[in-house]
């Protein structure tokens, strides 16, 4: 596994071939990453599918109100929702939308951003200034790249769990 500098911001995503590893940027976007952090310690992430894989540009997830595969799980309404919480105000930076970055998913207006993100399958500039970069994958990208692809997929994947390092015992 990749070696953990921070682990009260790092996410360890559990997936069906293995553990994804994401470094969160908190002191670049504190707000977007705080609320990983939180929705993650809930268990709100857990079991919740990839509602939207496009091949060759990136992987989304984390609606907690519609896209959990355990309660209720409706593919088609997968996507259309968030979290409890308010959403959240665009931390737009200079950081690229590069592979295996984390952006922050949102409708038209850039303060909509709540609970579900995308994990960028290859560098993705045109995205720059546009969505939150707030995290960046730093072990496990060959788990992300086997993800189901579709929009949605046929057989979605899921985040079996997500959890912070700092939770977890060694």
């Amino acid at each position: 596994m990749a070696d953990i500098k921070d682990p009260k911001n790092t996410i360890l995503m559990e997936l069906k071939d293995g553990t994804v590893v994401i470094e969160l940027m908190a002191d670049v976007a504190p707000g977007h990453a705080a609320r990983m952090k939180e929705l993650a310690r809930s268990g709100q992430y857990d079991n919740v599918a990839f509602h939207r894989v496009i091949d060759g540009f990136m992987a989304q997830t984390g609606d907690v109100a519609n896209g959990n595969m355990e309660k209720d799980f409706n593919l088609r309404m997968a996507g259309t929702g968030g979290s409890d919480l308010p959403d959240l105000a665009a931390e737009f930076s200079k950081l690229p939308h590069d592979r295996g970055t984390l952006g922050a998913a949102r409708s038209q207006n850039p303060d909509s951003a709540n609970s579900q993100f995308f994990i960028n399958f290859k560098d993705n500039h045109f995205l720059n200034g546009q969505y939150t970069v707030y995290g960046r994958v730093i072990s496990g990208m060959d788990h992300v790249d086997a993800i189901m692809k579709g929009e949605p997929p046929a057989n979605p994947d899921r985040m079996v769990s997500v959890k912070v390092a700092a939770d977890v015992d060694a």
